[in-house]
């Protein structure tokens, strides 16, 4: 571990979070957590840091805050070059793959997986559902194509997709337990269930991912939570 000047700004369950401490592990980069209670008041120093958005995570090196996870993500490879290996590839068209399987995953399979757990109504969790369930056949299509017969998708190593896609595995669990479905199994994605496997046991990874339990009691909470706030009044 190398530096002293880094602080995350982040809330334990959020898997947006999840990416920036996988990252800097990877880079062996020394790290403070400030765990943010987002359901109480968000701290001044995450108001200050990110006035814009507002939110979780940031990545403050020195002075400099940084925010929204795949760009701290790309900077942590930029900023720590001399340790471990690139998160991303060096080949450009390969990393234009990268992103745009990271960027698939940030905008259409993480907002299906929120309806799925926290939509309007059962139709619309229903339809999300199928979303995701189609998007983990498109996402197993693409790990054949970019591991390349090994066990990331970065490769030999986790890359950038595995960092943004791996997030996301404790939820994938979670939704399995409420649901009693296999999202991720051996009939539809067998090579999906053998990097998810890799991926959580990972030293990056495995010490710093959240109780699957634990989350889904969360997941409940909120779920209630919003429930509630919906809820017709007379």
């Amino acid at each position: 571990m190398a530096e002293s000047n880094v602080m995350v700004l982040g809330t334990w369950a959020s898997p947006f979070v999840l990416r920036v401490k996988i990252a800097l592990r990877l880079k062996s980069v020394n790290y403070e957590n400030h765990e943010e209670n987002l359901r109480e008041s968000k701290s001044d120093l995450l108001l200050k840091s990110n006035p814009v958005y507002k939110k979780v995570p940031v990545l403050i090196h020195g002075h400099n805050p940084i925010c929204e996870s795949l760009i701290i993500v790309e900077y942590i490879d930029e900023v720590w070059t001399t340790s471990a290996s690139s998160i991303l590839p060096s080949d450009a068209y390969e990393r234009a793959q990268s992103r745009f399987w990271a960027a698939y995953v940030e905008d259409k399979f993480c907002t299906a997986l929120r309806r799925v757990l926290f939509g309007d109504t059962d139709e619309d969790k229903r339809a999300a559902m199928a979303q995701v369930s189609e998007g983990i056949v498109l996402l197993e299509e693409a790990f054949v194509k970019l591991s390349k017969g090994k066990a990331f998708f970065g490769g030999e190593n986790i890359g950038f997709v595995d960092i943004v896609f791996g997030s996301l595995v404790a939820w994938i669990q979670v939704i399995e337990k409420l649901s009693e479905m296999k999202l991720i199994s051996e009939a539809k994605t067998p090579r999906l269930v053998q990097w998810a496997d890799c991926f959580s046991a990972h030293e990056a990874v495995k010490d710093v991912s959240p109780d699957v339990d634990k989350l889904v009691e969360f997941a409940l909470e909120i779920g209630a939570r919003v429930l509630k706030a919906t809820a017709p009044t007379n």
